[in-house]
C-alpha cells in the first residue's frame, strides 16, 4: 500500500518487503551486505508498488544537486543554440540535469538568473556573459561555487574561459579575400564593448597590416544587429567615393540581417561571414564562413566545469577552440 500522497516511499517499500528502510535504501544505492533473498524482496516490492527513487534527495545527502545552471543571451541566436544543445548532450551522459534560461542581453536579468540557480542549489553555472561588471559573483566564488564563462571573458573578474579563436578567425576570413585581389574591404561587426566583437575586429585589422593596407575607419561599423541597421550601413558605404568591394559581419545576426537588405542584395559584394547560419542551400550564391565549433566549446566547458565541481582548484583555465575557413564560393 503506497502513502497517502499516492506515491510510494522507501517506508512503504520496506513494510510490503518485511525488512528495515535502512535495507531498502542499501538496495536502492546498490551497497553491499544484503543477502540475495533479501535484494529479491526488495526489488520485488519496489516493482510492484512502482517506486521510484527520489534523486534529489539522495544527491543532497551527498552533498551535491547533480544539476547545473546555464545562462545564455539568446536562445534562438543559432551559435548560442547549438551551444545549449552541445552542454545538455554532455550532461546527459552524466546523469546531471540542465536548467537553461537567457539574460535577453539583459545585465539585471543575467544577475537576477544567477541569484535563481543559485537558490536552486545548482553544483555550477555556465555563462555566457552580457557586457557588464561581474564582480557580484565574487561571493559566490568565495563559497566555492563553481562558474565557467563560454564565449566572453567576464568584466571585474578572473574565471576560467571556453572561447572560439575569435581574432584568428577574422584575420583567416579577411586574408582570404584579400588573396582575391580585395584591397578596399568592409567589416560590419558586434560593439567593441562585447569582447568577441573587440577581438574580431582586431583580428580583420590584423589581416589588413599584414598586407599592407592601410585601415580605414570608414570602411567599418559596430553596431547592434538588426535590418535596418545592415540597410543603413551598406548605403553609406557604397556612397563612398571609394566604395568597398569585399565585406566581413561579424556574427550570424549581422550576416542575415546584411543577406536581408535590398542594397546588399542589388550588389556583387564579395562576402565572408563569421559563423554558419542555416538554409545555406537555399542561397542565390554559396556564402564562405569562418565557422565556430559550438559543439566543442560547449564539451570542454562542462568539462572544466565538473572538474572543479569534483575538486579542481587549480589557477583560471583559458581554453580558445580554433575556427575553420570554409570556402564555398
Amino acid at each position: 500500500m503506497a502513502s497517502p500522497s499516492g506515491r510510494a516511499t522507501m517506508k512503504d517499500v520496506a513494510r510490503l518487503a518485511g525488512v528495515g528502510v535502512k535495507t531498502v535504501s542499501r538496495v536502492v544505492n546498490g551497497e553491499p551486505y544484503v543477502s540475495e533473498e533479501t535484494r529479491d524482496a526488495v526489488e520485488r516490492a519496489i516493482r510492484q508498488l512502482r517506486f521510484q527513487r527520489n534523486a534529489s534527495a539522495a544527491s543532497l545527502r551527498h552533498g551535491q544537486s547533480r544539476t547545473i545552471g546555464l545562462i545564455v543571451e539568446d536562445i534562438a541566436e543559432p551559435f548560442q543554440g547549438a551551444l545549449v544543445q552541445a552542454v545538455e548532450h554532455a550532461l546527459a551522459e552524466r546523469s546531471v540535469l540542465l536548467f537553461t534560461t537567457t539574460s535577453a542581453h539583459d545585465p539585471e536579468r543575467e544577475r537576477s538568473m544567477v541569484r535563481e540557480l543559485i537558490s536552486r542549489r545548482v553544483d555550477g553555472l555556465l555563462v555566457l556573459p552580457v557586457p557588464q561588471d561581474h564582480s557580484f559573483l565574487t561571493p559566490e566564488f568565495e563559497s566555492g561555487l563553481p562558474v565557467v564563462f563560454v564565449d566572453r571573458r567576464p568584466g571585474g573578474i578572473v574565471a576560467d574561459l571556453v572561447a572560439s579563436d575569435n581574432r584568428g578567425g577574422t584575420r583567416a576570413g579577411t586574408e582570404y579575400l584579400v588573396s582575391r585581389g580585395h584591397r578596399r574591404i568592409a567589416y560590419l561587426g558586434d560593439r567593441e564593448a562585447i569582447f568577441a566583437g573587440q577581438e574580431r575586429l582586431l583580428g580583420y585589422r590584423d589581416a589588413l597590416d599584414a598586407a599592407g593596407i592601410v585601415f580605414d575607419p570608414w570602411l567599418v561599423a559596430t553596431a547592434d544587429p538588426g535590418r535596418e541597421v545592415s540597410e543603413a550601413v551598406l548605403r553609406e558605404l557604397m556612397e563612398l567615393a571609394a566604395p568597398p568591394t569585399a565585406l566581413v559581419t561579424g556574427n550570424s545576426l549581422h550576416t542575415i540581417a546584411t543577406l536581408r537588405s535590398p542594397t546588399f542584395q542589388a550588389l556583387d559584394l564579395a562576402h565572408v561571414a563569421f559563423d554558419e547560419i542555416e538554409l545555406q542551400d537555399l542561397f542565390r550564391r554559396p556564402l564562405d564562413v569562418v565557422a565556430q565549433d559550438p559543439e566543442r566549446i560547449g564539451l570542454l566547458a562542462t568539462e572544466i566545469l565538473l572538474d572543479r565541481i569534483q575538486g579542481d582548484d587549480g589557477p583560471p583555465r583559458e581554453v580558445r577552440v580554433p575556427t575553420q575557413l570554409r570556402v564555398r564560393s
